[in-house]
């Protein structure tokens, strides 16, 4: 769903491998977000087992420079537009699931538009540089990060705390540094706070229900974690 019109000079060029229209990145840069709240899910499917159709929670919607409003979820190392997903192992997107009312439907709710466009036009800011933190959202999925500096032979879970949007439209998680925590409990915006992908040792992200088998040591859980190091 787009907030607003994108711009008419990119409307009549087609990339000539994927015959979708064309646009500049700047005109794709996340320049707002909203949490998702109401426990709204992604469906997927992958390779392995094309039959059936999965479901991972939205962790938020974003604003796009042209007024698009998608989707987004933490997809093994990074947060990814979900109608973007389209990787036949890992997973392809197939729509957006409301559990309560039990429908699947395609595009981004018209609240969360209109509630993205209004908050776009109400915060203005003036940024130097393109690390600058424009907005930080609290996690409501229970991301954590895995982190393993030897091959995986050993893992640390650490939770996400919070998603900081920069100026120039990248998503970074935010992790905790324990020797650094005064009060609790740690909160966004926390001094404690930094970001993941300055972890050397940070892997993948996996939301709570993997998380918490990988924890307990289940079996499937382990699998994937060493699907993952073969890819």
């Amino acid at each position: 769903m787009n907030a607003s019109a994108a711009p008419s000079e990119y409307t009549n060029v087609v990339d000539i491998f994927t015959r979708d229209r064309w646009a500049p990145p700047e005109t794709k840069r996340i320049i707002r977000l909203s949490p998702e709240m109401d426990g709204l899910e992604m469906l997927y499917t992958n390779e392995l087992h094309p039959e059936k159709l999965y479901t991972v929670k939205i962790l938020c919607w974003g604003l796009r420079a042209d007024g698009e409003v998608i989707a987004m979820v933490p997809w093994l190392n990074k947060v990814v537009s979900c109608t973007e997903l389209d990787d036949p192992l890992h997973g392809r997107w197939e729509g957006y699931f409301d559990p309560g009312i039990e429908e699947v439907f395609f595009e981004a709710p018209e609240h969360k538009a209109m509630e993205l466009e209004t908050a776009a036009d109400y915060y203005q800011y003036d940024c130097d540089f393109p690390e600058d933190v424009v907005q930080e959202i609290p996690d409501n999925i229970g991301t954590h990060a895995v982190l393993s500096d030897d091959g995986f032979k050993s893992i640390t879970l650490s939770e996400v705390v919070s998603w900081q949007l920069r100026h120039d439209g990248e998503i970074t998680a935010m992790l905790i540094d324990e020797s650094k925590v005064s009060t609790t409990p740690v909160l966004p915006g926390d001094p404690c706070l930094y970001s993941a992908a300055s972890n050397e040792s940070f892997q993948y992200f996996f939301q709570h229900g993997i998380a918490n088998k990988l924890k307990e040591k289940d079996p499937e859980a382990i699998a994937a974690i060493a699907m993952l190091m073969d890819t």
